[in-house]
């Protein structure tokens, strides 16, 4: 109870880790970002997991099943593990999001089941990704944006023992 009331003015979000049978990761490349990368000139950080907030009145997972499908189109998965608790990062003070101070996640580890062709990044009416990709879950940090990745760190942390037993089978 503690958390939830210093996480209360965190927007609450899911995340989705999707898995495939060989420990890749899926990772979407954020459509519409036109920012630079302040480091070096180039593009911004685009690559990203599907993630999204949690309706009123609705169940983390079944957030996350949803999230899903908006973003990828995919719903042949099977859950194997949520986080136990939320995960939280603050917004930058030049990002702007309500009265959100910023979000509060739990994330879903998920094994994609189907074939690639059901992946479709336009199977919602707001398209999240233009592109997508399968990559290593140790990638993910230097993939999000700066204010996301201690959450990707975690993620990743986490995960890899997940993602290890994938590819041992």
């Amino acid at each position: 109870m503690l958390q939830e009331t210093l996480l209360r003015n965190y927007r609450p979000n899911v995340g989705v880790v999707l898995f495939n049978h060989e420990g890749g990761v899926f990772y979407g490349r954020r459509a519409n970002i036109k920012e630079l990368d302040p480091e070096d000139g180039g593009p911004t950080w685009r690559w990203q997991m599907p993630q999204g907030g949690i309706d009123k009145d609705e169940d983390p997972q079944a957030a996350a099943f949803r999230e899903l499908k908006e973003e990828t189109g995919v719903v042949s998965v099977q859950l194997l593990t949520m986080t136990p608790g939320w995960l939280a990062y603050d917004f930058p003070p030049e990002y702007k999001k309500r009265k959100w101070k910023g979000q509060r996640q739990k994330w879903a580890a998920m094994l994609f089941e189907g074939d690639e062709s059901e992946i479709d990044l336009i199977a919602d009416d707001h398209q999240e990704f233009d592109d997508w990709r399968w990559g290593e879950l140790e990638e993910a940090p230097s993939l999000i944006v700066p204010f996301k990745r201690n959450i990707y760190e975690e993620l990743m942390a986490a995960f890899i023992p997940l993602r290890d037993y994938l590819r041992s089978r």
